[in-house]
C-alpha cells in the first residue's frame, strides 16, 4: 500500500486509528429512519483548546428542519483524539448524555501550538475521522471601556469595551474572538466573529498590525456593559477551512428576510471512512488561546472620544 499522507498523517496511521476504534467499541445500536424528514446524521460539536482542565466534544443526532425538540445525545459512540505523535486522548460519555471529556492528569494540558491532531469516532458501525492544527496565537495586550450611549434617543449609558492585540507578522493568521460578560458567553447563537489577520477577509494588507477597530469593538453586547461587569475575552488561532466554516454558520444562522437563501448544511471537516456511509455535519477544531479577564472600573475606563 502507498503510504500517502494525509494533511500531515499517513494513510496508515487512520487505518491504525480506525482499528483502535474498532477494538475499543464494538456495540451498535439500531437506526431509527423518518423517510419522510431523511435519515438522522451524526452532529460533531467539538473545539479542544490548548487550555487547563477536561476537553470535551459532543455528539448530536440531527432531526427534522421543523422538529423543535431538543437534538437527541449520540449515545455509544467511541471518541478518540490522537497527535502526530501517536499519543491517544480517550473520551468518555460518563453521564451518557452525548458530552464526552477527556480528563487530565495532574499538571496535564492538552494540545501543543504546532501540532496536528486526529479525531476519530465509532458510532453505530461507521467510523468518522477530522483532522486539525493548533496554531499560534497573539497576547491581548490590555482592555478598555468608555462610557456611551447605546441609543442616542435614551439617556442611559453604558459602558462599550475594545480590546487590543496584535496580529502575528510574516504568516496568515485566522482567529476566533469571543467575549463573555459575567462569565456567560455573548456569541453563542448569533454574533459569530472571526478575522483574517485582525482584519476582514479580503480587506487591506494587515499582516503584522494592530487588529482592526471593528473587530476590537465586536466584543459588545447591544446593551452595552455595566459598571463592575467582569469582562473576558478571547482570542483563538483556527485554521483556514474553520474560518470559512464559521462564515457560513453565520450566514445560516442569520439567513433571513424577503431575499433568504433555501437553507443548507454547513460545510464539514468530518469523513466517514466508507465514502457510501451516512455523512456527518458540525466540525472539529483545536485552537490556542489568548485571554483577558477585567471589570468595568475606574482603572480601565477611558475618555469618551466624543
Amino acid at each position: 500500500m502507498k503510504n500517502t499522507p494525509i494533511f500531515g498523517f499517513s494513510v496508515i496511521h487512520v487505518i491504525l486509528l480506525g482499528l483502535l476504534l474498532l477494538g475499543l467499541s464494538s456495540c451498535e445500536d439500531p437506526i431509527d429512519i423518518d423517510l419522510q424528514t431523511g435519515p438522522s446524521q451524526l452532529a460533531i460539536d467539538g473545539w479542544l483548546t490548548d487550555q487547563p482542565g477536561p476537553q470535551t466534544i459532543k455528539l448530536t443526532k440531527t432531526t427534522g428542519y421543523f422538529d423543535a425538540a431538543q437534538p437527541p445525545a449520540a449515545l455509544g459512540a467511541t471518541v478518540i483524539v490522537a497527535d502526530e505523535d501517536s499519543v491517544i486522548h480517550e473520551f468518555i460519555d460518563v453521564k451518557g448524555n452525548g458530552t464526552y471529556v477527556w480528563t487530565p492528569k495532574p499538571g496535564e494540558v492538552f494540545g501543543k501550538i504546532g501540532k496536528r491532531y486526529l479525531l476519530g469516532i465509532r458510532f453505530e458501525g461507521q467510523e468518522y475521522y477530522a483532522i486539525s492544527q493548533m496554531n499560534s496565537v497573539p497576547t491581548i495586550d490590555s482592555l478598555v471601556f468608555r462610557e456611551e450611549k447605546p441609543n442616542p434617543l435614551e439617556d442611559r449609558k453604558g459602558f462599550a469595551g475594545e480590546f487590543y492585540a496584535t496580529d502575528l507578522p510574516n504568516q496568515t493568521d485566522y482567529y476566533w474572538i469571543r467575549a463573555y460578560r459575567n462569565g456567560k458567553r455573548l456569541d453563542e447563537t448569533s454574533d459569530i466573529v472571526v478575522s483574517y489577520n485582525g482584519s476582514f477577509n479580503g480587506s487591506a494588507d494587515t499582516d503584522g498590525l494592530l487588529f482592526i477597530q471593528p473587530i476590537r469593538t465586536s466584543i459588545n453586547p447591544d446593551s452595552l456593559y455595566n459598571r463592575n461587569d467582569s469582562v473576558k475575552v478571547e482570542v483563538l488561532s483556527i485554521t483556514p477551512d474553520a474560518f470559512y466554516f464559521f462564515q457560513q454558520l453565520s450566514t445560516q444562522i442569520n439567513n433571513g428576510g424577503l431575499f433568504a437563501s433555501p437553507p443548507a448544511n454547513v460545510p464539514t471537516n468530518v469523513v466517514n471512512r466508507n465514502a457510501s456511509g451516512p455523512k456527518a455535519v458540525g466540525f472539529f477544531g483545536v485552537s490556542a488561546v489568548s485571554s483577558k479577564t477585567v471589570k468595568v472600573e475606574e482603572v480601565n475606563i477611558r475618555p469618551s472620544e466624543d
